[in-house]
């Protein structure tokens, strides 16, 4: 049986430790994809004594079939388009933008609600540490690494408590490091390796940014 963790904060947590090398780093910036990812990056930033922010990324699904993804937009406008599944779609163009205009509304809902106003930090020259409670196929993550280049970053780590041990082997050879607490070769999904893996909610998202704020955690 392959490790597993009580909840997302546990998760986060037993991350941090792998990730010790970042700790109290000046230029250094913890990442969440929410909303599952927040709860998990909030322990991490804790431990590592470092800014905690949010990277909004939202997955483009196939219109009836979501969970195929076309591909992902992130913060700052970038897209991320799957070929392989656009190849395959009727009137993909169409389609695409359909799709990119109504999670794009979603993108700036959450980029409003979640900051409370507060401005976006600023990235470059920064150290970024990308944290998501899973990485299965990594669509989402791709877009928001994408996203943070043109940004212009010093370094990207993509740091989770399990992923798809191919998924993960991948990311080492995209990104600066990569972090996989659990790397696993049977994965199916990642709500297998938590007990609690409930949803995470919007107002869960801003009371830990404002909890990471109060804390000395603002960018």
């Amino acid at each position: 049986m392959e490790a597993r963790f009580p909840n997302r904060a546990e998760a986060g947590r037993q991350l941090a430790s792998k990730l010790a090398a970042y700790k109290g780093g000046p230029d250094v910036i913890v990442l969440a994809l929410p909303r599952g990812g927040a709860p998990v990056a909030y322990e991490v930033a804790r431990a590592l004594g470092v800014p905690l922010d949010v990277f909004i990324v939202r997955k483009l699904g196939v219109p009836g079939f979501e969970e195929l993804a076309i591909g992902a937009i992130a913060s700052g406008g970038v897209r991320v388009l799957n070929q392989e599944v656009v190849r395959a779609l009727p009137n993909p163009d169409q389609l695409i933008e359909s799709v990119t205009h109504r999670e794009l509304a979603e993108l700036q809902r959450r980029e409003q609600s979640y900051r409370d106003n507060r401005p976006a930090p600023e990235l470059q020259g920064r150290t970024v540490i990308l944290v998501d409670d899973g990485l299965a196929t990594g669509a989402t993550m791709r877009a928001a690494v994408a996203a943070l280049r043109q940004r212009g970053v010093a370094k990207i780590v993509v740091a989770v408590p399990v992923g798809a041990a191919d998924t993960c082997r991948e990311f080492e050879t995209e990104v600066d490091e990569t972090v996989c607490a659990v790397a696993s070769e049977y994965f199916q999904a990642v709500g297998q390796y938590y007990d609690d893996f409930s949803q995470t909610t919007d107002e869960e998202v801003r009371e830990i940014l404002a909890r990471s704020t109060i804390n000395g955690g603002s960018a």
